[in-house]
């Protein structure tokens, strides 16, 4: 299975490049990469057309794709990359996200082959940008681009979905970090205090 990083949206309430980010001293992109290659036979980082290419470690598992319609959303970023993508499916992350658990995603990866989508749900919100995506999907979301309907939850009404339940997600990550993100600098902060505490 491919996995795809989606590291070209706008980072307005951050107030810089979430790609280029350091936590606690390590690029936060860097962190994503390093848990996804035990999972990825490639690893698809998708940026914005003119967006300042970000450091990348040495490793032959990493390609970078350009988004077809940048500004758009991430669906269109999962788009963008599930079309180039060699295998039938591919795992689908936030750039921001630090705290990705390769158990609950290897268990996800487990489920992925009956299903055109699998995605955790926690309080009957899904969490698209933790999840993945079957090529079957593509058609649908040619479909959605053609009519402007940009939302991934609209992707899950018409696709065959799985969604992973919260007595599933808390076998593995019962504090449900995996989708914790960072959208602000007091977000940055959280996500250093976790990390400092985990190293006590």
């Amino acid at each position: 299975m491919d996995s795809i990083i989606l590291a070209g949206g706008r980072s307005t309430r951050l107030g810089r490049d979430k790609a280029s980010l350091h936590l606690n001293g390590e690029p936060l992109l860097h962190r994503t990469i390093s848990r996804l290659e035990r999972l990825s036979n490639e690893i698809i980082i998708v940026l914005a057309p003119g967006q300042q290419m970000p450091v990348l470690p040495d490793s032959p598992q990493i390609r970078i794709v350009t988004d077809i319609m940048p500004g758009k959303g991430p669906l269109i970023g999962i788009y963008s990359a599930l079309q180039v993508s060699k295998d039938d499916r591919c795992l689908a992350v936030a750039c921001d996200m630090p705290f990705l658990n390769v158990y609950l995603l290897r268990y996800m990866m487990g489920l992925a082959p009956a299903f055109d989508v699998v995605i955790p749900r926690v309080n009957n919100l899904p969490e698209p940008l933790h999840a993945i995506y079957s090529k079957r999907c593509l058609n649908i979301l040619e479909e959605m681009i053609e009519q402007g309907d940009l939302k991934v939850v609209n992707l899950l009404r018409r696709a065959k979905v799985r969604y992973v339940e919260k007595s599933e997600i808390d076998a593995y990550d019962p504090e449900h970090l995996s989708w914790f993100n960072i959208n602000t600098p007091d977000d940055l902060k959280d996500a250093e205090h976790i990390i400092e505490g985990a190293r006590q």
